[in-house]
């Protein structure tokens, strides 16, 4: 049975005159931190009481962020009203792989097809803060501006049915891409990165052929990584099990 364990602190205790709203933005925040940094596993309580303790504020506050955190697929109520930090279905990746590799492909080549020069500034801007993060190896920054990039791809193509969709899957698929950075200690190889440039490139240029190929590549390579990742892990807890 997971155990209940404590959000990290704020480095400030919240002020007596919070605005309306702002004790659940700061219990979404620190939550939801928790939660994409693994420091929350799958399975882990999150009980109203202990939380309302926790970061002395009423239920009202905590229950609005949890609500978001659900929103987000990242916590689960359970039939009990318990609620838990929601488990990763490994036994569907494939299944989640097929479709998010789908809409990689599909946006970017959308992208090249449709967009205009204000989408190319809000892309070219969140590939610079995707470069950041990974330069000062924040995952968690990394994971942010991974999706601000790729939606605003999505958005570059105009069919919103794509965006809608593909903001589901990222979002999903969070903490699967924390696993992926952890594969690589949060060190990124720049290659990685270039990837993205190249992607940016080919919308540019309007070349939706490339730009659906090169979509499917960075698709794969992720794949590729985190299913790596996973026997390696796997096979790390089945041998440290025979050896108890």
């Amino acid at each position: 049975m997971a155990k209940t364990q404590k959000i990290k602190p704020a480095t400030e205790a919240p002020a007596n005159g919070r605005v309306r709203g702002q004790g659940a933005q700061t219990v979404y925040e620190r939550l939801r931190q928790s939660i994409l940094d693994l420091e929350l596993e799958p399975g882990s309580p999150l009980d109203e009481s202990s939380l309302s303790e926790q970061f002395e504020m009423s239920r009202t506050p905590i229950r609005e962020a949890l609500v978001r955190l659900s929103g987000e697929g990242l916590v689960t109520t359970l039939p009990n009203r318990n609620t838990v930090v929601s488990s990763i279905d490994f036994v569907r990746l494939p299944l989640y792989f097929e479709a998010l590799t789908l809409m990689y492909r599909v946006t970017t080549r959308s992208a090249a097809v449709h967009r205009r020069p204000e989408h190319l500034l809000a892309i070219r801007g969140f590939e610079g803060a995707y470069s950041e993060a990974v330069a000062r190896r924040d995952a968690l920054g990394m994971i942010q501006a991974n999706r601000d990039f790729h939606m605003a791809i999505a958005e570059a193509g105009g069919n919103i049915y794509f965006t809608n969709l593909f903001g589901r899957l990222l979002d999903e698929g969070r903490r699967i891409l924390r696993l992926y950075y952890s594969s690589f200690d949060d060190k990124l190889p720049r290659q990685y990165v270039d990837e993205h440039g190249a992607m940016v490139a080919a919308i540019e240029a309007g070349d939706g052929e490339l730009a659906d190929k090169l979509g499917a590549e960075h698709a794969a390579q992720i794949v590729r990584q985190i299913q790596s990742y996973i026997a390696r892990d796997t096979a790390a807890n089945i041998t440290l099990t025979e050896a108890r």
